[in-house]
């Protein structure tokens, strides 16, 4: 979709080393930013993955591990992705050799909503591509399970009152 949709260049980390990849893309510098935006939701270290379900661990940071190292020293790295708890194997010292930057939180909806309406409303985005799925609120409970468990190409569900 980001590659249909918003002309962006995208990695499929099922097909490729994502740490090569980005380092092959930027001439061997590493990006400048990179975004963790799936938290504690993250998949792929078969370690990460044992602890959270043995209930040693609430969170798994593969994917903010791989920001990390993918990320050019003096970089910034945003996490805008949600973690519940404590991390393990963070890699701290990595972080500081490198000098990064990290900008994480909520996202500050109150900041961004008028100005973003404001640009749907002028017709300057659209961000009607996102939409998957149209619901009444009586099917609530099966956009949640459809979403969860990424089903019928579920991405994001609205629902009509």
């Amino acid at each position: 979709m980001a590659a249909q949709k918003c002309h962006a260049e995208t990695v499929d980390y099922d097909k490729v080393n994502v740490l090569e990849t980005l380092k092959e893309m930027t001439g061997g510098r590493g990006p400048d930013a990179c975004i963790d935006a799936v938290g504690f939701e993250a998949h792929g270290a078969l370690v990460d993955e044992a602890q959270f379900k043995m209930s040693l661990a609430s969170d798994r940071a593969h994917a903010l591990r791989q920001a990390i190292r993918a990320c050019r020293k003096g970089g910034t790295i945003s996490v805008p992705g949600v973690y519940a708890g404590f991390l393990d194997r963070f890699p701290m010292g990595a972080a500081f050799s490198k000098a990064l930057t990290f900008k994480m939180g909520q996202t500050a909806v109150h900041k961004y909503i008028r100005p973003l309406m404001q640009l749907i409303e002028d017709g300057k985005i659209d961000p009607t591509f996102l939409i998957s799925h149209r619901l009444s609120l009586k099917e609530t409970p099966d956009g949640y399970r459809l979403f969860d468990q990424k089903l019928d190409g579920c991405v994001k569900v609205v629902l009509r009152p």
